[in-house]
């Protein structure tokens, strides 16, 4: 049953999509249409890869899962897919990269990512491949060299590019600094912003930027339709003009390439850091604002902020955004990989808000993502790995699809039932998640439209 409030906050999301709608027929000027948001339900389904499905039965999640998965996936209304690190990687996340031009064995061939690639394209689906540009792993063949290099030097010698040119790959300093790592048997030290295992790269470096260059020619060569760019936010620290600078010059290298490349960036900021970086020319940024405990949809939900500021803050991205780049593409989301899951917003049992939160989000203009198992209100907090559980495809203690957890995570005990439940239940978190997708699909100007308040509807 909905609550009071409840239905308020309905009532604001269904005047939001009424004036979307009629503003639609005739298009006016008032109505934003992109390139990049014009058919289809522009939703997009996040994949931590070595969670989701087990195809050849080790534990992990593989890239051939996901090619067995693709009729549920599309079965839901998603039309894109974006894949996390599938790079070769010590860790399990994969955001600290060995080989750019390399799957991680643990997920399968080139064959397979070629094959998925090619799947999805014959189902009229796109692939976003997880870029990590702020850093590589510190097993990277470019760090090791660079530090085989240095531990070579005599004491007090320069280091001299025309001698070893991955030098240049990343920020060494011969004093400790601020955000610096020491170099394991030398008397040198590296800049390592998230962990001594991810040296920064040196940005700046025309080396680098030819090595990105390739990178970018090689994947989208292979049919790769766009790029989510990991922390976008990290790649000059605290410098917005210096990360605007580089999106700029990567779109349009990228777009020099396959001018229709999609490029969305992970910017966990604020709104006018986010509005300047749209300057950058990039097709979406995150809408961080909105997602998480700390967005403006879980305020609205738990009562902390009043129903219109759902459709004010919209209101106010859209006209600051589209300032900046008057081609934007939002990108709403409410969780990701590294927050919270949906169901743990709420107290067990409270489905109908559960399915309203992510109302909010799956009808807010843009490219809307929606991260696996959010669909059947999977939950897992606190330390990361819960938040990357595998895939709840059944209650079979035996079925091959489930891969095994992450290393390290707690033992969480799932809410709501697997896929295999939910498929048959009409009112189940599943079934809601297809109508709102297919909602979304039947009325394209909830991705195109420009949000617009009813006075007094939305009055508490």
């Amino acid at each position: 049953m909905f609550t009071d409030r409840l239905r308020r906050i309905l009532i604001a999301v269904v005047l939001v999509l009424l004036v979307l709608i009629s503003r639609f027929f005739p298009q006016t000027q008032d109505v934003f249409v992109s390139s990049k948001t014009a058919s289809g339900s522009n939703t997009v389904y996040e994949i931590f890869v070595g969670s989701f499905c087990d195809s050849d039965h080790d534990g992990t999640g593989d890239l051939n899962g996901i090619r067995s998965k693709l009729d549920y996936i599309q079965g839901l209304g998603f039309d894109q897919i974006w894949l996390t690190p599938v790079h070769p990687s010590d860790t399990y996340h994969k955001y600290d990269v060995k080989d750019y031009c390399a799957i991680d064995p643990s997920f399968g061939t080139m064959a397979d990512y070629e094959a998925l690639l090619a799947d999805c394209h014959s189902r009229g689906m796109r692939v976003l491949m997880d870029l990590v540009l702020n850093h590589t792993s510190s097993a990277h063949p470019w760090f090791q060299q660079a530090a085989a290099y240095l531990r070579s030097l005599p004491a007090g010698a320069v280091p001299d590019e025309r001698e070893c040119r991955y030098i240049s790959y990343y920020r060494f300093s011969a004093e400790a600094q601020d955000g610096y790592a020491p170099l394991a048997d030398s008397q040198w030290y590296y800049e390592a912003r998230f962990w001594s295992g991810m040296p920064d790269l040196n940005l700046d470096s025309p080396l680098v930027r030819e090595e990105i260059e390739e990178i970018a020619a090689f994947w989208l060569g292979k049919g790769v339709d766009g790029f989510r760019l990991d922390a976008v936010t990290s790649y000059y620290t605290n410098e917005t003009e210096h990360n605007t600078e580089f999106m700029r010059y990567f779109c349009d290298t990228c777009r020099a390439i396959k001018s229709d490349c999609y490029i969305v960036g992970e910017a966990w900021t604020d709104r006018n850091t986010i509005a300047s970086l749209y300057e950058s020319g990039i097709d979406s940024l995150f809408d961080f604002p909105f997602a998480d405990t700390g967005g403006v949809i879980a305020g609205v939900m738990s009562g902390q902020r009043p129903a219109r500021d759902y459709v004010r803050e919209m209101i106010a991205s859209e006209e600051l955004f589209s300032r900046a780049n008057p081609d934007y593409t939002d990108a709403p989301f409410y969780t990701n990989h590294d927050t919270g899951r949906n169901a743990d917003h709420f107290q067990p049992g409270q489905t109908a808000a559960l399915k309203m939160a992510y109302a909010m989000s799956l009808l807010m203009r843009g490219n809307s993502f929606v991260y696996y198992g959010e669909e059947i209100g999977m939950n897992g907090s606190g330390r990361d790995e819960n938040k990357r559980g595998a895939m709840y495809w059944s209650n079979l203690a035996d079925d091959p699809d489930i891969c095994s957890p992450p290393a390290g995570m707690d033992y969480i005990q799932l809410q709501y039932p697997p896929v295999s439940v939910q498929m048959n239940d009409p009112d189940s978190i599943l079934n809601w998640f297809r109508s709102v997708i297919t909602l979304r699909s039947k009325y394209p100007v909830i991705a195109s439209g420009r949000s617009a308040e009813v006075e007094g509807a939305c009055s508490e």
